[in-house]
């Protein structure tokens, strides 16, 4: 790999300008570092080139000259098997004619009136590097599927060359919604064939000559454009082309714009921040481009801020364990029952930080283990303190994340902690959602079982939020079904939320499980509750989350 030019061997440079004295001014700033090689007009310079032992280093072209101008020569050699690998640099005071000459073919441009000398020999001699470097990019250039720039060779472009435009330029991600199910139903050929029509229609629709495109994994397109789009027009272009001219009947396109400032220098990070605007808009159909914003720029900052502390946090238990109280209502009083482990974080700079905020991030890039086997031990130590202080068992329930469903070990750490704790299984109670069914049921009722084998008792949560089937709850073993407290919160006003729970009853009487209703804030849903059969509830009506010496305090008084 060569990454530095030898400093042995002089350059050759031809430079084509039909005004002689800036041929004269190129010579004095270059000549000390390379030899130099002149011509009057793109005619001659075809002359100069068609030598068979001509080789150059570079090529500096002026785009408008007579008999022959600069753009044919970049025609002409783009053409040529032997001279399309000479770079070129335009020289031109049009603004036009500069990214017109980078699609054609050009590697960079020069700024008539000329730019400064340090910064003329520092373009040169970063094409030059950029050119004799093809040993590593001549490989991985072009996307064989497409014939867009490779995901490499686009950032490696952008940076050696497009960065110095002096245009605003925006950066476009262009994403399909479910391109896996299309592989599916039409096959890999198809798919291939959609995503080739796509390179097209970008190149076509949005480029127009003004900007550069790659494919990355698999079916998203990063586009890097001069600003002027109305990119809404854009995709519903490129989505009806592929309407009429492929079977893609059923894929919608999205895009994700990020607007760049005079402060971004970083290419990754644009596409990075128009591939969050991107996903932002998943499965929406109000729109089909989301732009990045400052809100989202915040919002990603401090994210990134939670992921940086979340280990520090556990170290220093700055994640709190809070218990909300579960009562059975079965009897003449309700009487305290169990309790649900549920997890806070008071950051020492940022303050209180909702679960909603913390939990969908962790569970997104799988940090959600750390946070879960924290808690898991948590609530075990509390198990074995209250009994050791009260002589009573109280189980406390504690979420399995679906991440935590692929841990090949996640039986095992179970089993550790009531064996460290001196538990009972049927006291530390794993908790699943059934949207963990949805993402992979086989491996979901295989980790149910062994856990129930070894004595856990496990709770199904949010039943009703969504993806429950009947399929599901004959193939799930569980004990307990939590309804979610949506239904509760809206069956003194809906009749089909209160048919809903009803139903929800029937079935785990006939499943023979017990049912847990969540969200229970007034004294009519207790009833209605009860007389229904439920046999937990848990809600505000009762007690709001508490810490564990609130929870201590009421255990006591319920003693």
């Amino acid at each position: 790999m060569q990454t530095f030019l030898d400093a042995n061997r002089k350059r050759k440079i031809l430079a084509v300008d039909d005004e002689i004295i800036n041929r004269e001014i190129l010579g004095a700033i270059l000549s000390e570092s390379y030899e130099m090689v002149f011509a009057s007009d793109g005619s001659e310079a075809m002359e100069i080139l068609s030598n068979p032992e001509a080789d150059f280093s570079l090529v500096l072209l002026d785009l408008m000259m007579p008999v022959m101008d600069g753009f044919e020569v970049i025609r002409r050699m783009k053409a040529d098997e032997r001279l399309r690998k000479f770079p070129i640099i335009v020289m031109t005071a049009d603004k036009s004619a500069e990214v017109k000459s980078l699609h054609m073919g050009a590697a960079d441009f020069i700024t008539k009136p000329y730019d400064l000398p340090e910064v003329i020999l520092a373009r040169c001699r970063c094409v030059i590097e950029l050119s004799e470097d093809r040993s590593i990019i001549r490989s991985t250039e072009r996307d064989p599927l497409t014939n867009l720039y490779s995901k490499e060779f686009f950032f490696v472009y952008i940076r050696r060359t497009l960065l110095h435009l002096n245009r605003e330029m925006d950066a476009l991600v262009l994403n399909f919604n479910r391109f896996n199910m299309t592989n599916e139903l039409l096959g890999r050929e198809e798919g291939d064939r959609i995503l080739k029509k796509t390179a097209e229609l970008i190149d076509k629709v949005i480029l127009r000559s003004r900007g550069i495109a790659c494919r990355t994994d698999g079916d998203v397109f990063y586009v890097y454009c001069e600003r002027g789009r109305d990119y809404e027009e854009c995709v519903d272009e490129i989505q009806n082309a592929l309407f009429r001219e492929t079977q893609a009947r059923s894929l919608s396109l999205r895009a994700g714009l990020y607007e760049l400032s005079s402060d971004d220098s970083v290419p990754e990070t644009w596409f990075d921040r128009a591939k969050a605007a991107c996903d932002r808009i998943r499965d929406r159909f109000d729109t089909c481009v989301g732009c990045y914003s400052e809100e989202m720029h915040k919002r990603s900052i401090f994210q990134e801020r939670l992921i940086s502390d979340v280990d520090e946090a556990i170290e220093r238990r700055q994640l709190t364990v809070y218990y909300q109280p579960k009562y059975n209502i079965q009897q003449n009083e309700p009487v305290l029952a169990s309790a649900e482990a549920l997890v806070r974080w008071n950051h020492p700079q940022l303050g209180f930080i909702s679960p909603a905020e913390f939990i969908p991030l962790f569970e997104n890039n799988g940090l959600i283990r750390k946070i879960d086997r924290f808690v898991w031990r948590e609530a075990a130590a509390e198990i074995r303190r209250v009994k050791d202080t009260y002589g009573v068992d109280i189980p406390i329930s504690v979420n399995v994340s679906r991440v935590d469903i692929f841990d090949p070990e996640v039986e095992l750490v179970f089993l550790r902690l009531v064996r460290e704790f001196d538990l009972q299984p049927h006291q530390l109670m794993p908790e699943i959602t059934e949207s963990a069914y949805a993402d992979n049921g086989d491996r979901l009722i295989e980790v149910v079982e062994r856990l129930r084998q070894e004595g856990f008792r496990v709770e199904m949560d949010d039943f009703g939020s969504g993806y429950s089937s009947l399929n599901m709850l004959t193939a799930l073993p569980i004990d307990v079904l939590k309804l979610d407290m949506k239904f509760v919160r809206n069956m003194l006003v809906d009749d089909k939320s209160l048919r809903l729970v009803e139903l929800v009853m029937d079935i785990a009487r006939f499943l023979g499980v017990s049912v847990v209703a969540e969200g229970v804030e007034e004294e009519r849903q207790l009833r209605l509750l009860k007389d229904m059969g439920c046999d937990i509830t848990q809600g505000y009506y009762f007690s709001p989350p508490l810490c564990a010496d609130e929870f201590d305090k009421l255990i006591r008084r319920s003693l």
